[in-house]
């Protein structure tokens, strides 16, 4: 980019959230943007998570874009690899190369209260935009917890959205620290070969199996012939998943047939009953998201496997300690413990109209009106903002819906004309606030025992939409001007 580039919009991140944003610009008739991209490919969580077993817990055909079908997804759910492929295929089909900027990590953003716009610093230069839509997603920054002594391991040690593929894991003794949908999928992958592999787990999941199949060459050949097929198919698929809802936000307790389902799964593969023990978990199936596995609980079951049901507590150098005494000696430590979802690392970069950060501003929780604007932050907004997050369905669905806002949020800014801004009213943004927190308190995730990454460090369940994707549809349809102060460029006045 050269030093002085303006554009008029700025996307940060090419994974779901930002190529879908670039499209939906493309179709609004606006080409003067440019994606920024950290890493040298397209792809997002999906580049960036490529360990053994990595794959997606949505059916392919609800996981994927409605206005890019693909009839030629392999599997009833999809591995890391063909959804990667496929927003490869996204970013050449829809012409998106030309707009993204690779290895341009957004350093700062900067709004600039008399020009209304916003200065981006990126490591590949500096540029000025009007308005940012910001999709880094919050599955984009490992996070790796303080475990004292761990500087003193001699082993290596990653996370496993950063998998070191150069590590030969043959025959290595093996820490997998954590048991959320990421470790899931590891540990059944990696335990064959491994010489030892020892699973801290601070909180059992509930898992259901997953059932997986190949797609057939037929359903695949009649997907291509007959479109409309593959419409149904994902129509039938999200249907299935709207009627869900209510047990998750309305009645909890029309969660316990599922609950026995989970436990049957569990006391199939495992028959020893102080393993079992530590497998079964003290809260509502629910409160955390449910994970889908068939080959987990097997693996675990394995000799050559061991559960430390107490979590890490300490590294002493190849030793291990639980936070029941327990030592392992490891070669190998794995952790997977998620992300920065709650404080993304991208908040400390955002400075907004009266000098604060984005981090500063939401020091006590995450707000964003719609999930997309937050006050005090003109011309910006979020793709899988604050609250847009689901506990059984397909993402997709909540980014397109947001897509939707973006496309009105810009015909706004048309219709006002010349140098304008609009700026999230901080009534509205606690308005909306204080609605999906009422109805939050009903949920499974706030009465169900437990705690979530879905919940901030006051406790606040700042993540999840407690309702349909039809009902959030419904509420990012379009921009409601009178929950935005509009500003206007101040005119020079000559002496």
């Amino acid at each position: 980019m050269t030093e002085h580039e303006h554009v008029r919009v700025a996307v940060i991140g090419s994974g779901f959230g930002g190529l879908g944003a670039a499209v939906r610009l493309r179709r609004e008739g606006v080409t003067d943007f440019v994606v920024l991209e950290r890493a040298g490919s397209v792809g997002g969580t999906w580049r960036d998570n490529s360990y053994p077993g990595c794959a997606c817990d949505v059916p392919s055909h609800l996981y994927s874009f409605s206005f890019a079908p693909n009839p030629d997804w392999p599997r009833a759910f999809s591995g890391q690899r063909h959804i990667r492929a496929y927003l490869e295929h996204v970013a050449d089909v829809f012409h998106l190369r030309r707009h993204i900027r690779f290895d341009s990590e957004v350093k700062l953003m900067t709004w600039d209260a008399e020009q209304l716009r916003w200065e981006i610093e990126t490591s590949g230069g500096r540029l000025t935009a009007d308005l940012v839509v910001s999709a880094t997603g919050p599955l984009s920054d490992p996070k790796i917890p303080d475990v004292p002594g761990l500087d003193s391991f001699p082993g290596e040690v990653f996370h496993s959205a950063r998998w070191n593929h150069d590590h030969d894991l043959r025959g290595k003794r093996v820490a997998m620290v954590g048991t959320g949908a990421s470790a899931i999928q590891i540990v059944p992958a990696i335990q064959p070969q491994v010489g030892r592999l020892t699973l801290f787990q601070r909180t059992p999941p509930w898992v259901l199996p997953r059932v997986d199949r190949a797609i057939s060459g037929a359903e695949r050949a009649l997907h291509r012939a007959l479109p409309f097929t593959t419409r149904l198919r994902r129509g039938l698929l999200w249907g299935i998943r709207e009627l869900q809802v209510q047990a998750f936000t309305k009645h909890p307790d029309e969660l316990n047939l599922v609950e026995q389902l989970a436990k049957r799964n569990m006391a199939r593969a495992i028959k020893d009953p102080a393993l079992r023990a530590k497998l079964t978990p003290d809260y509502r199936i629910g409160c955390k998201r449910i994970l889908l596995s068939s080959e987990y609980y097997p693996a675990l079951a394995k000799p050559n496997v061991d559960v430390v049901a107490s979590g890490l507590a300490e590294v002493r150098g190849s030793t291990l300690v639980g936070a029941d005494g327990s030592e392992t000696e490891a070669d190998t430590i794995v952790f997977g413990t998620g992300f920065h979802v709650t404080d993304m690392p991208i908040a400390d970069r955002v400075v907004g109209a009266d000098g604060r950060t984005l981090a500063e501003a939401w020091k006590g929780g995450m707000e964003a009106l719609r999930g997309a604007s937050a006050a005090g932050f003109p011309n910006w907004m979020t793709i899988i903002g604050p609250n847009t997050g689901l506990g059984n369905s397909s993402m997709i669905l909540m980014i397109e819906s947001q897509l939707n806002y973006l496309a009105d949020f810009v015909r706004q800014l048309d219709v006002l004309g010349g140098r304008a801004a609009l700026d999230a009213r901080p009534a509205a943004v606690r308005d909306w606030n204080h609605r999906v927190q009422e109805r939050m308190k009903r949920t499974v995730w706030s009465t169900g025992g437990c705690t979530s990454w879905y919940l901030d460090d006051n406790g606040r369940n700042s993540t999840i939409w407690p309702g349909t994707t039809s009902e959030f549809r419904r509420a990012t349809r379009r921009v409601d001007l009178a929950e935005y102060e509009v500003l206007r460029a101040r005119k020079k006045v000559d002496a």
